[in-house]
């Protein structure tokens, strides 16, 4: 149950999230093409491709991340430092 409520509160955090990135981006993308200026228009264009990148980037971090904290199996026993470096150097690793 508590796994149903958790990836349904989740769903609707993400469209709403990915709604309102699109909604500052329209809102942006209006901004920018109102600029006379040419110099202006260019810098504020680079800077809107960067908010889009930011905030389309970090919806989409949040809803895998927010998946696999939900839905992601426990490993039974995690490895020390050691026994990770045993592990890798007893797997036969080439170094270059």
């Amino acid at each position: 149950m508590k796994k149903i409520l958790a990836s349904m509160v989740t769903t609707i955090l993400i469209v709403a999230m990915t709604l309102a990135a699109m909604y500052i981006l329209v809102w942006a993308t209006v901004r920018v093409t109102s600029l006379e200026a040419p110099l202006r228009r260019a810098a504020a264009m680079g800077a809107e491709l960067l908010l889009g990148v930011v905030l389309l980037l970090g919806t989409t971090w949040l809803a895998t991340h927010l998946a696999v904290r939900i839905f992601g199996t426990k490993e039974s026993g995690s490895l020390g430092p050691s026994e990770v470096l045993r592990k890798s150097s007893s797997a036969g690793g080439t170094g270059v």
